[in-house]
């Protein structure tokens, strides 16, 4: 219950993803973090790896000891590296934000916009589920289809409608291709019974 009262106060940002560009618009207040999605990762004199710079930016300003790293940037799929792309979330996120210690999490809609062909698996639902939560979403939406226009978005309304369609949709083939493989299996084993006597 508390929680669902503290939700009340949360922002809703709305994340569109590139390969090459990452747009975060906080729904409630417009402001927008709009830039490239690379992260320039440092390593440091003992071997380890620090996040030394995000944006068109510091990818052009990059050091000997620096590699320019853009997480949404795979010739198949959208997201190739999960670490980096929730640190760059987490960055947008802080950013417009303005995160202080007493500002509740924020829901969040994630929404691909590129190399969706066919739709998103369920490993890619899961990824950028996972990648919103673990950038500090407190709820998620993930949205694919056309650009939603900021000023008529309402996370709750959109969650609902995403969960009807899923709802509403025919079994998968992974559905069918169980139970075809049920009925083999039961035919394989009557034969065998039945020429085993």
């Amino acid at each position: 219950m508390f929680t669902k009262f503290i939700e009340r106060f949360s922002a809703t940002l709305y994340v569109q993803i590139w390969e090459s560009r990452l747009k975060v618009t906080n729904v409630t207040n417009r402001t927008v973090f709009d830039d490239s999605p690379t992260v320039v990762i440092r390593t440091t004199e003992k071997g380890h790896k620090v996040i030394s710079g995000i944006g068109k930016n510091a990818a052009s300003t990059v050091q000997k000891n620096e590699v320019v790293v853009n997480p949404f940037s795979h010739p198949r799929a959208l997201l190739c590296d999960f670490y980096v792309g929730e640190k760059l979330l987490q960055h947008a996120f802080k950013t417009i934000l303005n995160t202080s210690w007493l500002r509740p999490r924020p829901k969040v809609i994630i929404h691909p916009m590129e190399k969706i062909e066919g739709g998103l698996t369920a490993i890619e639902e899961r990824a950028f589920t996972e990648l919103a939560l673990g950038a500090g979403a407190s709820a998620i939406a993930l949205y694919v289809g056309k650009p939603l226009e900021v000023q008529h978005v309402d996370f709750e309304k959109l969650q609902i409608e995403l969960r009807t369609s899923t709802q509403s949709e025919p079994p998968s083939q992974s559905t069918s291709n169980v139970g075809a493989l049920f009925i083999w299996i039961a035919m394989i084993t009557f034969a065998i019974w039945h020429f085993s006597k």
